[in-house]
């Protein structure tokens, strides 16, 4: 199989992990809950600490990446999440439990940035867009995944025996990754004369262009990750209680948003690559400004089937867009500790997303709650327009 593949294959392998593992923890915490004996503050503690634990090995792993290699370090963070996600099947109460999870979520926040990185740096120049995209639908794919087996095998072997299953795609991607080099432009920056002194931090505020672009990334990474937890941890919720749809219906109707998500991260990177990322960004933008506020005026069964899906494809489709403008806009020295860090920051903010959309939908409604999301999105077209430069094509760094 040629290299680029087999980069990429390593990179979807590892974020599919990252989202099939989030979204079994939802489906699992009510048994865990019971059998443990959790109180709802430590059963939604446990999430608290998965996704902190992620966001430090975001941006611990995505430095040693630059420091060591990215296929390296990517073996190193599976090793580590499979290891602890088998113990949390042993867990025997809440202590051990939240440490399990905590260290597994090291492993896991190391996947997104670095997986971008190794697929960017092994494609080539006009395809860039297109081979991030498809790391991106990893973690689409691993959501669908979930969703569709936990339900089946929940019954029969209980949350210890999911917890068993979600070692096993870490398996299967750290036997992928054993077959890989890492890419030949990482090697040709660490035979550079100098380059074991280089910081892989400053490159993001090295001056005021860099500056302004990282500050720029953080706001799309932001609003897009406030955007999608906002928007799908409520939406089950929202059509039960405003359309009284049974759990079945509303999770058929999420899951048809979830379809429009990766149609929306495909379309992002076919479109990025031929006629550049900014465009493509503010056409996104714009769609989910639209979107989200279309989305909270319908009524009908099937205009909310559709509005999801439409709402879906913009609001997360951006998603497909961060891997090659992060690449393109940082050096090999620091390409991993951008992707990581940059989005790392947002999914950090994206976090009070539910919290906020909770807060505004008890105070007001929640189609007014999504609706204001519109307001997000318009600071996010400015960002774009005024700190991210075009860098469609170039050859890195």
């Amino acid at each position: 199989m040629h290299y680029a593949r087999k980069a990429v294959l390593a990179s979807v392998v590892g974020y599919a992990l990252d989202g099939f593992d989030l979204l079994i923890l939802g489906f699992i915490l009510g048994p865990i809950s019971k059998e443990l004996g959790l109180t709802g503050l430590q059963a939604g503690s446990i999430v608290t600490w998965t996704l902190v634990g992620a966001v430090v090995g975001g941006v611990l792993f995505g430095w040693l990446a630059d420091k060591f290699g990215r296929v390296r370090v990517l073996n190193w963070t599976i090793l580590l999440f499979a290891v602890f996600t088998g113990l949390c099947a042993l867990a025997r109460g809440y202590e051990d439990l939240l440490i399990y999870r905590t260290i597994a979520g090291l492993g896991l926040g190391g996947e997104f940035g670095i997986g971008m990185a190794l697929a960017a740096e092994a494609s080539r120049p006009e395809q860039r867009a297109r081979m991030a995209c498809y790391v991106g639908l990893g973690w689409q794919a691993g959501v669908l995944a979930a969703a569709l087996l936990v339900p089946i095998l929940l019954p029969h072997i209980g949350w210890r025996g999911i917890f068993l299953v979600g070692v096993l795609p870490a398996v299967a991607a750290f036997f992928i990754r054993s077959f890989i080099g890492e890419p030949e432009i990482f090697l040709e920056q660490k035979r550079a004369p100098g380059a074991g002194g280089r910081s892989a931090f400053k490159p993001l505020v090295a001056n005021a262009a860099a500056t302004r672009a990282s500050l720029g990334v953080i706001i799309l990474t932001s609003v897009q990750n406030f955007g999608y937890y906002g928007v799908m941890i409520w939406m089950p919720s929202y059509l039960s209680s405003h359309f009284g749809y049974t759990l079945t219906k509303s999770a058929a109707w999420t899951a048809i948003t979830v379809v429009g998500m990766a149609a929306g991260i495909w379309l992002f990177g076919q479109l990025a690559d031929r006629i550049g990322r900014r465009p493509v960004f503010l056409g996104y933008q714009v769609g989910a400004a639209l979107s989200v506020l279309i989305y909270a005026q319908l009524q009908s069964e099937y205009a909310l089937l559709i509005g999801g899906a439409i709402m879906g494809l913009f609001v997360n489709g951006m998603l497909g867009g961060y891997g090659a403008l992060i690449a393109e806009l940082y050096p090999t020295q620091a390409r991993a500790t951008a992707q990581n860090v940059l989005f790392n920051i947002g999914r950090a903010v994206g976090g009070f997303g539910p919290l906020v959309v909770g807060a505004l939908a008890a105070k007001y409604s929640f189609s007014t709650a999504i609706a204001l999301l519109a307001v997000l999105y318009a600071i996010d077209i400015l960002a774009t327009l005024f700190l991210i430069p075009e860098r469609k094509g170039v050859a890195l760094e």
